[in-house]
């Protein structure tokens, strides 16, 4: 697919992109960019190797600025990425694709996106823009999710749902070195050693990278409260099972002074003046019940129970 860059995008076929004054976008796949990359004077010596990509990068070249995109998908960050290449200069982009992505993000801006002042570089912040457009939401539902953990770990509830905060924390991982990327690339954009872009445009891809900046900083603040939550957890947990030592001291406590009583009578030797007295049952029992409810008021003052 090939489009000028005018008002919005205009799909035209080689011919008129290769005769025309005006910069271009084109979307190819390997083999249509094996055939068609000489007539395009990037002066690329390498084709780009899409099954060896595996991050977002840009490069600078003599006459050519080239990279990859490696873009997670939002439904499932831990599936796989769609990867693609590219290589632009000053008279405009060509986008290498077998799995339909770049072509999906320049459709999306051909019917969204109009410009009064039609650029190359406006083209780029917009297909960036696209890539990242759905991510404050999804940080705001991460954030709403994480919230009802933490409300759940503060009531009292006893079952987090780990594998869920795991999944969340390695979502955001991946978005995190994501957002990383994607501002190496930005910078590399903005930096224009080849004179490529305008100056005076230069500030689409500083716009891009505030944003990216802000991005990134929401995706650590996010990893940070996910391993907040793990530790709320932990200490909830081991709150719990301190009270529940301490209930057992007390038990302890409470039935060590029974079982000496207890104990001591067992020994049966022949003269224990209590053995035969008429009133030593009743007597142990109510000595018995004494220790108990005095241990009881002592622990409940001591705040033990």
């Amino acid at each position: 697919m090939f489009y000028l860059i005018e008002e919005s995008l205009r799909e035209v076929n080689r011919e008129e992109v290769l005769k025309a004054k005006k910069q271009y976008v084109a979307v190819l796949t390997f083999e249509e960019w094996k055939q068609y990359c000489d007539s395009f004077d990037l002066g690329i010596e390498i084709d780009p190797e899409l099954s060896e990509i595996f991050t977002t990068k840009a490069e600078v070249n003599y006459d050519s600025l080239t990279g990859s995109f490696s873009i997670p998908d939002r439904s499932n960050l831990s599936g796989e990425d769609a990867k693609f290449a590219f290589a632009l200069d000053e008279k405009g982009i060509v986008f290498i694709d077998d799995n339909g992505k770049a072509e999906e993000i320049v459709q999306n801006i051909r019917d969204t996106k109009k410009c009064r002042i039609p650029c190359l570089e406006r083209f780029l912040y917009d297909f960036l823009d696209q890539i990242v457009k759905e991510d404050i939401r999804l940080m705001e539902k991460y954030e709403r999710e994480l919230d009802a953990m933490e409300r759940a770990i503060l009531d009292g509830e006893e079952n987090l749902p780990s594998t869920r905060l795991n999944d969340i924390r390695s979502d955001i991982r991946d978005l995190r070195i994501h957002y990383e990327q994607l501002m190496d690339l930005g910078q590399e954009l903005e930096e224009n050693e080849n004179n490529f872009f305008k100056q005076e445009n230069l500030r689409y891809f500083r716009l891009f990278l505030n944003r990216m900046a802000r991005l990134h900083d929401t995706s650590t603040s996010l990893r940070d409260y996910t391993v907040q939550l793990r530790d709320l957890y932990k200490a909830h947990l081991d709150i719990k099972q301190n009270r529940i030592m301490t209930v057992l001291t007390v038990v302890t406590s409470i039935f060590l002074p029974l079982t000496l009583i207890v104990g001591w009578y067992g020994m049966n030797f022949q003269y224990m003046p209590e053995l035969r007295w008429r009133w030593g049952y009743p007597v142990v029992i109510a000595v018995s019940a004494l220790i108990v409810l005095v241990s009881l008021v002592f622990f409940k003052k001591k705040k033990w129970l």
